[in-house]
């Protein structure tokens, strides 16, 4: 699933700072690609240079907030000062996806502000418990959460039907629908086709994912969240083929548990081809633009520090 990640770096190597600079300095040349086990570089990456240069720089100030960060400022959702937005790629996104952040989710250690960063027109981060009302537009939206009753991305379209707002008929035939002839005296023939599109029309709509939620925190603190009013009788789709990448996994939970902007990625790209039916092209690519950069750098530092 989705949850807990982290930004950087340097508190990863146990022999200090020092030793840390010396081995990313003397790793500077290397590319992803001098690491054959790296699941990331096959990616179709905009250039991270902005980001190697932004490293040389060290830290810089937030335009909105001054505060001190490398890359980005993870409270106000902006590149810092040595990281031109116009340097940052954007990626346009085929629904709308909205992230509940835990409060006692370390911003610094949550890769769901990349989401922000990346495709700022389509995400939108809340802090919980503020976030909003989903009860009317349950037909329209899904929550990215394993559990017995969760379902597969290619199952989307068929279990959302369940949740259309207007009344069809099911699988039993049972249409709770009040018949066309009692409201209006038609042909027999046009009430046959005015019923087939009125059922084929409601499906359509009832079937057409708008909005995706993901829940960003580590494992342990998603129960107060996912038990939530607010998120009760949403659909629930769970991730269960990939593996993570994160730096930082949460030990005692399977591999299949995904960093929240790993989990934004992969559900996007199956969305797009099992729902969408389209071919994938590295359309989303981009989502992991600052994240594989880090995992790069992590794994720099680990392999010099003999970690790996």
């Amino acid at each position: 699933m989705s949850l807990n990640s982290s930004t950087l770096l340097n508190e990863e190597n146990s022999q200090g700072p020092k030793r840390n600079t010396e081995c990313l300095e003397s790793l500077e040349l290397q590319t992803p690609s001098s690491f054959q086990d790296n699941p990331l570089q096959q990616l179709q990456l905009a250039s991270q240079e902005v980001l190697e240069k932004a490293k040389k720089s060290g830290r810089s100030k937030c335009p909105r907030c001054s505060s001190s960060r490398m890359f980005y400022c993870y409270t106000c959702f902006v590149p810092v000062e040595t990281v031109p937005t116009k340097e940052i790629p954007t990626v346009k996104l085929p629904l709308k996806i909205d992230i509940i952040k835990h409060p006692n989710e370390t911003d610094g250690k949550s890769t769901a502000v990349h989401a922000k960063l990346l495709a700022p027109d389509d995400v939108t981060i809340y802090k919980y418990p503020c976030i909003p009302e989903y009860e009317e537009k349950r037909h329209e939206i899904a929550l990215i959460f394993p559990g017995p009753n969760s379902v597969s991305v290619k199952d989307i379209a068929f279990h959302l039907q369940k949740y259309t707002k207007k009344s069809v008929c099911d699988d039993d035939d049972d249409c709770s629908r009040e018949p066309f002839l009692k409201r209006a005296k038609i042909e027999p023939k046009e009430e046959e086709k005015n019923i087939n599109e009125c059922i084929s029309s409601n499906r359509s709509e009832g079937t057409r994912l708008k909005k995706i939620i993901f829940i960003d925190s580590t494992w342990n603190q998603t129960n107060k969240i996912i038990t939530d009013e607010r998120l009760q009788g949403l659909l629930q789709i769970e991730l269960k083929t990939r593996k993570t990448c994160f730096w930082r996994h949460q030990k005692g939970k399977p591999d299949t548990y995904l960093s929240t902007i790993e989990a934004i990625y992969y559900f996007l790209v199956d969305y797009h081809q099992e729902v969408l039916k389209e071919n994938y092209k590295g359309q989303y690519d981009n989502l992991l633009f600052f994240f594989s950069f880090m995992y790069t750098l992590i794994k720099n530092a680990k392999c010099c520090a003999g970690k790996e």
